[in-house]
């Protein structure tokens, strides 16, 4: 079998890793260079299913340089109120022991992505190769490359990200829906001076949300970088129509004074790193996200991650489903039967647990951003309860399990903002 994956992000490498393990030919078609253009991020939270399909699809030498160059991040996520008063904490760490190698890990995403390249010989990924289109032959299909370039083989999986020309191909009509809210993100290098007078729940890799009386909502935590330090990661989610002016207009500066005025009379320290941040490090993304997917007849052309189920940042699952879409189609195509039932197994596992995931980051997105009072009263009053009383605490926030519904980001389990 040789599959061809349009895409060298972190859910293409790991499919190429974990098909050429099994000795399955697999060749990455990638449109940018080795070294440029890539993505910018801050850091990833490998939670348990990216940490599961990493150890299922990387050889030895690549699950170690993933290791050296991540660290562990506390499995906890606290919620607080905007002068930093705890509303509940949810420690999924207490509900019992996890596979070691399966703990939840902070990568710096280059480091992450240069780990899944450990061990590719030069010809498993094709630099300076854009897939621009593809028809299905009858062994197969056969794709067509800028250049002129074609590359013939069983099976085309497009994992070329949240604009994919294959999926405006493979499936028309399924376009990603603006949500209407925006996403501010900084980065805050951790200074020992600024070190000083932060509280050590929010420098430790946990995950904190601030949840205030009004509208907005803030997500903070920390990523080690060996060759660039200690950063604090905070992001800011609100309604596009709240800001002065159009966010994609606004300078770097501009935003980031936006986000320090609605900040302005929470605790002084959360003030502060939004005050601190680098403005080169700003970013303003909408949040936009995949309708629910319904289901589809197989064929030699798959999809997996952005391609298939771009959602928004407010669970943070994005990248762990994308490896988890990964190990899922490497499983399945290990597995018996004719090639498209193969396919099929892996699409409708996939549409299962991705439908979950694009449901829960929708709701997340559109509860941070909501301007209705009565709703955000009644979900921290829901939070106080919880953490003063332990049945409460059980029933909002289960105990994690292997699950295509387990909530990784640790919202409660229900439908109030």
């Amino acid at each position: 079998m040789r599959v061809l994956i349009a895409g060298a992000g972190l859910g293409g490498l790991c499919l190429a890793q974990g098909l050429r393990r099994a000795g399955i030919e697999a060749v990455v078609l990638e449109r940018r260079g080795h070294s440029g253009e890539q993505p910018a991020t801050y850091g990833i939270h490998l939670n348990t299913d990216g940490m599961r399909a990493l150890h299922g699809c990387l050889p030895d030498r690549a699950w170690q340089r993933l290791v050296e160059s991540s660290v562990p991040a506390p499995d906890r996520i606290t919620f607080h109120d905007q002068d930093l008063g705890v509303l509940a904490v949810r420690d999924n760490e207490a509900h019992g022991a996890v596979d070691a190698d399966l703990r939840r890990r902070a990568v710096a995403r280059d480091a992450l992505r240069e780990a899944l390249l450990v061990g590719l010989p030069a010809d498993a990924v094709l630099w300076n190769t854009e897939v621009t289109g593809y028809r299905r032959t009858p062994d197969g299909v056969r794709v067509t490359c800028a250049g002129g370039k074609v590359f013939e083989g069983d099976l085309l999986v497009a994992a070329d990200g949240s604009n994919s020309r294959l999926r405006a191909v493979r499936l028309p009509g399924l376009e990603r829906e603006d949500l209407g809210i925006v996403n501010v993100s900084g980065r805050v290098t951790l200074t020992e001076p600024l070190m000083a007078g932060i509280p050590a729940g929010l420098t430790d890799g946990s995950v904190n949300n601030v949840v205030p009386a009004g509208p907005g909502w803030m997500f903070l935590s920390t990523w080690d970088a060996p060759a660039a330090g200690r950063h604090l990661v905070w992001a800011w989610a609100e309604s596009r129509r709240t800001y002065p002016a159009d966010p994609a207009a606004m300078d770097r500066t501009a935003l980031r004074d936006h986000v320090a005025g609605r900040t302005a009379h929470w605790a002084a320290v959360l003030n502060r790193l939004v005050t601190a941040t680098e403005p080169e490090t700003i970013a303003a993304i909408p949040l936009r996200t995949m309708p629910a997917l319904g289901p589809w007849e197989p064929s030699p052309v798959t999809l997996l991650g952005d391609a298939i189920h771009n959602m928004t940042p407010m669970a943070g699952i994005g990248a762990n489903t994308a490896l988890r879409d990964a190990d899922e189609l490497r499983r399945a195509l290990l597995g018996p039967g004719p090639l498209l039932a193969r396919v099929g197994r892996y699409e409708s596992a996939m549409r299962d647990y991705a439908n979950a995931a694009l449901a829960l980051s929708t709701r997340n997105a559109r509860a941070a951003a909501t301007t209705k009072r009565l709703p955000r009263t009644a979900f921290r009053t829901l939070l106080r309860m919880a953490e003063a009383v332990p049945m409460v605490k059980r029933r909002i926030f289960p105990a994690p399990h292997p699950s295509p519904t387990t909530r990784t980001d640790g919202r409660p389990n229900t439908d109030s903002p």
